[in-house]
């Protein structure tokens, strides 16, 4: 049997109408303590069923409402608190699920409450690209006044968006600004890539990562099934990232099993954020999803890639058997 825990808070209670607040309390509780269904509570509060669910979601996107699911044998703070032991990081693990698609929402959603915690008025806040964190964009819906660096260029993943098309959707949120990067994340020699990078506004985005206080980022393994880059570069790209003693990606930048930094020739044709960049930053939030990103999560954490790591339940179930 899983076990389900209701957390009902204040967070989120400046932006929302205190009467509003109210009610969302009473609706919340109605259908998640109290078992009643929308129509149940529609009826009874003289609502509709759209009002009720609009209000229940707005207690989730909020996180006036969190709820976590653990199985018995083994809680994800019991995960948790293993992977943080070993690795020496703050450790956050989102809730599992048995489809894929599923578990990635989850585990996006995981990252926007986590994104919205942290992100303070006035902060410089540098964003990477993954399919991850694109889905986390969409559960976002406010955020303190704060200026959004684009961390990488643009990279073509089938079925999905890219990191142009995700700061976009950032710039309208209010008191949001943006620094976009409008390039590709890889292109086909290093003096295209040099050029690029001196180009005004791509300069001034690259410059600014200098100088963050909060980056989100996403770690790639080194394979087809685990990274976004991996399959989208030549063989002899792949080939002498390997020879190199590469097991991980992040942002397009290679490391090895100790995080150290791995460079070949693809690094120089690369428009995006350095690894140096994000060791010196306060806090960086890395996602990583799935077993098989499990080795290239530890060497993150081992490189002092990535302060605080967001994962899936496979992904740390993996590295927990990585410690035995």
């Amino acid at each position: 049997m899983s076990k389900t825990f209701i957390i009902i808070c204040e967070s989120g209670a400046d932006t929302v109408d205190k009467d509003e607040l109210a009610l969302m309390r009473d609706v919340c509780i109605d259908f998640h303590l109290e078992g009643k269904s929308k129509v149940e509570i529609a009826k009874e509060r003289d609502l509709s069923r759209f009002q009720v669910a609009r209000l229940l979601n707005t207690a989730r996107e909020r996180g006036i409402v969190r709820i976590s699911i653990a199985l018995p044998e083994e809680s994800d703070s019991d995960l948790g608190a293993r992977v943080s032991a070993d690795l020496g990081v703050r450790v956050i693990i989102s809730p599992s699920h048995s489809d894929p698609s599923q578990r990635r929402d989850l585990l996006a959603r995981t990252v926007a409450d986590t994104i919205r915690d942290r992100v303070r008025d006035g902060m410089t806040v540098g964003m990477s690209w993954s399919r991850t964190i694109e889905r986390a964009t969409m559960h976002l819906d406010h955020l303190e006044r704060c200026e959004i660096v684009q961390l990488v260029g643009a990279m073509p993943v089938a079925d999905s968006g890219d990191s142009v098309e995700m700061i976009q959707r950032l710039k309208s949120l209010r008191g949001v600004r943006t620094w976009p990067i409008w390039a590709p994340l890889v292109v086909r020699d290093a003096a295209t890539a040099a050029g690029l990078r001196e180009q005004p506004q791509i300069a001034e985005a690259l410059t600014r990562a200098d100088a963050l206080n909060l980056a989100v980022v996403a770690i790639g393994g080194w394979s087809r099934q685990a990274s976004t880059v991996y399959p989208n570069i030549t063989p002899a790209d792949r080939e002498e990232a390997e020879a190199s003693g590469a097991v991980g990606e992040c942002s397009g930048r290679l490391f090895d099993a100790e995080g150290h930094d791995v460079h070949t020739a693809l690094d120089e044709r690369v428009v995006a954020v350095r690894l140096d960049q994000l060791r010196r930053t306060p806090e960086v939030v890395a996602c990583g999803f799935g077993a098989g990103v499990a080795p290239a999560v530890r060497a993150a954490a081992l490189g002092s890639i990535a302060s605080t790591l967001v994962l899936d339940a496979e992904c740390a179930r993996a590295l927990v058997e990585q410690q035995d």
